[in-house]
């Protein structure tokens, strides 16, 4: 992992990189400049999803970023309220049609919920056999949701986007993932800054002249999780993609992951209901 633009290779054999851009509750203009700003900057990867309410403006700012289409790898997600077989395959038309691209890189399943996952997996799988979807996945899967889905399908997820951070590493999980290659992914892997003050990241940090987030995103990248840090100032996004210049020790990675609490700051999965 020594650029940018480095890529790991998903279950099916699509090339997907490494870090991008997240885009949670980034609107508007807002939302615009900050993509374009990550595309000026090398990102090739963006995160959205349809409760974002902002894949018109991605789309926007991808088609007019002069970026050529096959460099770039957009991941969106079909909300709970689609769920189900025929209303995903009407969610993601939506989405297509607010992107502006016919075929989309990466679909996931938003949150688990229940039982409906199953009917929107089949959806997914039906999406990725007409060529409409490079790679199909999940986001917020436990382990038990994960069992649930390979017992009846045909499709091995190919990434599971999850809440993961120094202070919530879900080992388990990740080593379940590991084992049926599903790739890991994390959304909030700063933790929404409130590792700033740590002083042993701090003091990481200090040794290697670099930021804490930067050496946070570092140590993602060096468990091999996909990282996609939101933000919209110019700056910090420039910030965050220098991490590509130094590397943390084993020392290092093992006192960072020794932060761990099991400390979520997003909802557990298991109490989201629909």
């Amino acid at each position: 992992m020594k650029h940018i633009t480095d890529v790991t290779i998903l279950n099916n054999g699509i090339a997907m990189p490494w870090f991008g851009l997240g885009t949670y509750k980034a609107e508007g203009e807002e939302v615009a400049k900050a993509v374009t700003a990550a595309l000026e900057l090398g990102y090739r990867s963006i995160d959205t999803a349809a409760i974002y309410g902002n894949e018109e403006e991605v789309g926007q700012a991808i088609a007019s970023s002069g970026v050529s289409r096959d460099s770039l790898f957009v991941t969106t997600k079909v909300w709970n309220t689609d769920q189900g077989y025929d209303t995903t395959l009407k969610a993601f038309d939506l989405s297509s049609r607010k992107l502006g691209l016919e075929v989309i890189d990466l679909y996931l399943i938003h949150w688990p919920g229940q039982d409906k996952y199953k009917d929107t997996w089949r959806a997914l799988e039906r999406l990725y056999e007409e060529g409409r979807v490079r790679a199909i996945g999940v986001s917020n899967f436990q382990i038990h949701h994960l069992q649930e889905l390979m017992k009846e399908s045909s499709i091995v997820p190919a990434v599971n986007q999850v809440e993961l951070h120094p202070r919530f590493i879900q080992k388990e999980l990740h080593d379940f993932c590991k084992l049926h290659q599903i790739q890991i992914e994390a959304w909030a892997p700063l933790m929404k800054g409130r590792l700033q003050d740590n002083e042993l990241l701090a003091e990481i940090a200090s040794r290697h002249g670099k930021t804490v987030p930067q050496v946070i995103l570092r140590w993602g990248l060096q468990n091999e999780i996909i990282i996609i840090p939101k933000s919209v100032t110019t700056s910090r996004i420039k910030e965050n993609s220098e991490i590509f210049d130094f590397e943390l020790s084993q020392e290092e990675l093992n006192a960072i992951t020794g932060l761990d609490a099991d400390e979520r700051i997003g909802t557990n999965p298991d109490k989201l209901f629909f």
